[in-house]
């Protein structure tokens, strides 16, 4: 019978994210990640080499996975939808965010470089830049900034979930909705065209 590597990549690559969320890139093991998958530890090293690596390549298949579920163009999208969208793929996928967290903890600014994960991001940049020249969006704040502040909007209630619990409320199905809500509002009012902080009218 023929060995699927295809199925037995996915299988790893499952297995290594959730490790790598819960216990981050030093605190995870080759052969914890082998257990789970179901394979030796020597098909992991061969399909993605040493640890450090598979993390990285872990990392860029979750940024591109993300940037296909939630594409982007302030031109001529609604930026609360956008950052509402945002919130819900954090909020059904919490892993990304905690790589995301163990990659600045472990890493700091000194990751490897990836321009796989660059352009996505310049691309983040560059459809608030387009928002702007079309007059959708608030061109008080700089496109890089805004980018930047309408994902940390949306994404870190799922970063910190312990936070947003002791300020907010006990999460279940209307919490929810309420924070869906103010992610949504509040990116509206952040990148409105007159002005952070002026609801469109």
């Amino acid at each position: 019978m023929a060995w699927d590597t295809e199925g037995t990549k996915r299988k790893i690559l499952l297995a290594a994210v959730d490790e790598f969320a819960a216990y981050g890139p030093d605190g995870t093991t080759i052969e914890r990640i082998a257990k789970a998958a179901g394979v030796n530890k020597e098909r992991v090293y061969n399909y993605f080499g040493a640890k450090r690596e598979l993390f990285a390549y872990v990392l860029r298949e979750e940024m591109a996975k993300v940037a296909r579920a939630v594409p982007i163009s302030f031109a001529v999208d609604d930026v609360g939808d956008y950052a509402g969208r945002v919130y819900d793929y954090h909020r059904e996928h919490p892993q990304l965010n905690r790589l995301l967290l163990w990659e600045g903890l472990v890493l700091g600014a000194d990751v490897p470089s990836d321009d796989d994960r660059l352009a996505r991001y310049r691309e983040k940049t560059s459809a608030v830049a387009e928002g702007q020249q079309s007059g959708h969006v608030t061109e008080a704040i700089d496109a890089d900034h805004l980018a930047f502040l309408i994902l940390s909007l949306a994404g870190w209630w799922s970063a910190v979930p312990q936070v947003a619990e002791m300020v907010s409320r006990p999460i279940d199905e209307n919490e929810h909705r309420r924070r869906r809500a103010s992610v949504v509002e509040a990116a509206r009012r952040l990148a409105a065209p007159d002005g952070p902080g002026r609801p469109r009218g």
